[in-house]
């Protein structure tokens, strides 16, 4: 079978491999979507403090259902399946505590385990032990259900901002994320969501998908002013910062309303991981500043069935589709940013 498998920095190749065999707790699916994401354009680039080479990538997952261990209850062949990536050990004292999203010892596909960015794949007993295989609703195509894993990851960034009814939002950052977080805020009941981006091009492609109540491209437009103008000066309830950018995240503490809360959702880069608070800021208005890390298996099993009753659509953000063969021309479209979703079919 066919993979691609990071070997070093600017080193992602393709190779051909045995078939994996799975083992008495395991299962082995074959792949039909793995789509990808920011994270693998800084897998191929940095490479991840995590990930010992040489490793199969790729996270988001979905496939059927190819072989089932003799010790598995629960699956056949040919059952379609998405795949956690952020994988909980279910027993640390932060997950005794319901906190999965910041186990102590996770452990990832792609990372400790090979992923999706293959013909085939094994599901480790690290995913069956707590519940990560999720069956993919009637009627939801693989693509769509990849998708549920960075779904799974929105979803619970705006469960921690308290997105609700009536809100007034900000999204910065108008790549496939971005786009999730609009349809999200819109379903969880926002009253109006504003998306932000400086990149004009992106922030149209994303726009004439999602319909934001307004579209600000921070490369003409003062974004502060511009949020408060549509706000009548007040600012936002809720801003999310899709971004790499700490700048993203000092400038939307100065469009939140009073009470209002920045959901630091997009991770910085390393070597520049702070930012400057204005502490009286967010002392005087009562603002909140909530983190956000990956998502738990509830959380991928949620965002499927939100995928697939519609509430939140998704098929229409996977503007770009290759076979596995490309998956370099895939790393190199999400890198400059000329798709919403990308996805691998291998």
């Amino acid at each position: 079978m066919k993979v691609a498998r990071f070997y070093a920095p600017g080193d992602v190749r393709l190779e051909d491999m045995d078939e994996p065999t799975p083992g008495p707790d395991e299962v082995k699916i074959r792949v039909r979507n793995c789509s990808t994401c920011g994270t693998d354009v800084k897998i191929f680039n940095n490479g991840h403090p995590n990930m010992t080479p040489p490793q199969v990538m790729g996270h988001e997952i979905a496939g059927e259902v190819v072989e089932v261990g003799s010790d598995v209850s629960g699956w056949s062949i040919g059952d379609g399946v998405q795949v956690i990536a952020a994988i909980p050990d279910g027993t640390c004292e932060e997950c005794r505590r319901g906190r999965l999203t910041v186990c102590t010892n996770q452990t990832s596909m792609g990372y400790q385990f090979p992923g999706g960015f293959a013909e085939y794949m094994i599901v480790p007993r690290a995913v069956l032990a707590v519940d990560g295989l999720n069956r993919i609703p009637d009627g939801l195509s693989f693509a769509e259900a990849s998708v549920a894993e960075p779904f799974a990851c929105v979803l619970n960034g705006q469960e921690l901002a308290g997105v609700g009814d009536g809100d007034d939002v900000v999204v910065v950052g108008a790549g496939p994320i971005g786009c999730l977080h609009v349809r999200l805020a819109r379903a969880r009941g926002a009253k109006r969501v504003f998306l932000i981006d400086l990149n004009r091009g992106r922030l149209d492609m994303s726009a004439s998908a999602v319909h934001p109540d307004a579209a600000i491209c921070g490369a003409e437009v003062d974004t502060i002013d511009e949020v408060k103008k549509l706000t009548d000066g007040r600012g936002v309830d809720v801003v999310i910062t899709a971004a790499a950018a700490g700048k993203t995240q000092e400038d939307g503490l100065q469009m939140l309303a009073r009470g209002g809360r920045l959901s630091a959702f997009g991770g910085l880069p390393k070597d520049k991981p702070t930012i400057t608070v204005d502490a009286n800021l967010v002392h005087y208005r009562e603002l909140t500043i909530v983190g956000a890390n990956g998502s738990s298996p509830d959380h991928n099993k949620r965002a499927l069935a939100m995928i697939a009753s519609g509430e939140v659509p998704v098929n229409d953000l996977i503007t770009v589709r290759l076979p596995l063969d490309r998956v370099h021309d895939a790393i190199d479209t999400v890198a400059r940013g000329a798709a919403i979703k990308v996805t691998i079919e291998p």
